[in-house]
């Protein structure tokens, strides 16, 4: 026997291999994005099937208003107020879910004084969608078509926001029925901004998938503090969840860029009176008083009232634009 020390034999690697660390490690990250996705799915499958749910039930819910006329082979939805000499036509900013309840503190104002005309354009309130292209020429022409279906013929135009925009477009397609233009922050044709493009299919898939009734709900009352009963927020809050992101509300935002631009080759008449109501301190869009100032410089007869407010002025400022128009119509 040997008397030379014995060999010990190396133990066995237990490292696995590298290809095999990295197949294992791809394998949990695989297994990791697939679970995040089965909770994703499970979650949107959820959010779709509650809003499918909710958004039958609440068609039950709806309460109806105003009177649904005959326009261009559908059914317009038009509310009528007071019973004054002089008639008050009132046309919405985009997207709003029910012009009727969103006039209402301004009607509730003006209606002692005047006949109050609320027309909702197709995609809005009450009113049919529509396939027909969301330029301003359609949209002016069907709610001219409205009023003529109620015999309506002889008017103030009053228009908050994008109204503005429509609005150049009716005065100057029915300048003999119209007798002046009240703006309540209405939009320009030259404001900045109005070419920008809009992420539209996704806000239609974020509809279809329940995400925009969630985030609704998690974005609070949009109303409070608001001069709206309970019942009214309950009927926008509806009616919003209904009207939103429509192919018809989607339709009219892609011609944002186009009814902007040709309404640039537009004016208000030089001898239409023009009231306008503009946000006193609006920095979203820069020069935004300016504008106003140079559309009111262009008329006869004009006037520009600063209110501090939100664009929607009507909501906290109606008492203020009811008393200035009254005063305004009645020394024309």
């Amino acid at each position: 026997m040997s008397n030379s020390p014995t060999a010990s034999t190396p133990a066995a690697d237990s490292t696995p291999p590298p290809g095999r660390r990295v197949r294992k490690g791809l394998k949990v990250t695989l297994l990791s994005i697939a679970g995040v996705l089965a909770v994703v799915v499970v979650g949107l499958i959820g959010t779709t099937t509650v809003n499918a749910i909710a958004s039958a039930s609440e068609a039950d819910d709806i309460e109806r208003y105003g009177r649904l006329v005959d326009v261009d082979g559908k059914k317009m939805n038009v509310a009528v107020q007071g019973a004054g000499d002089q008639t008050v036509v009132l046309l919405p900013g985009f997207g709003t879910a029910s012009p009727v309840l969103d006039f209402a503190p301004l009607v509730d104002e003006l209606k002692s004084h005047y006949r109050v005309v609320v027309v909702e354009p197709f995609g809005y309130g009450l009113s049919d969608e529509t396939e027909k292209p969301r330029t301003s020429a359609n949209i002016a022409g069907e709610v001219h078509e409205a009023l003529q279906q109620l015999s309506i013929d002889r008017y103030a135009l009053m228009g908050h926001s994008i109204a503005g925009i429509y609005g150049l477009e009716y005065v100057n397609l029915f300048r003999d029925e119209v007798t002046a233009f009240v703006g309540i922050d209405s939009s320009v044709p030259t404001q900045p901004g109005m070419d920008a493009e809009f992420p539209i299919d996704a806000l239609r898939t974020a509809k279809s998938l329940g995400l925009v009734r969630v985030l609704s709900a998690a974005a609070g009352d949009p109303y409070a503090g608001l001069p709206f009963s309970d019942e009214q927020k309950k009927q926008m809050g509806i009616l919003s969840l209904r009207n939103g992101f429509t192919a018809t509300y989607a339709d009219e935002m892609e011609h944002f860029a186009s009814n902007f631009r040709d309404a640039q080759r537009l004016s208000f008449p030089k001898d239409l009176p023009l009231l306008l109501f503009v946000q006193d301190d609006n920095t979203d869009v820069p020069g935004w008083l300016a504008l106003h100032e140079e559309q009111a410089a262009a008329s006869d007869r004009s006037e520009l009232v600063r209110l501090k407010a939100g664009h929607y002025l009507h909501h906290t400022k109606s008492p203020e634009i009811a008393a200035a128009t009254e005063a305004f119509l009645a020394a024309g």
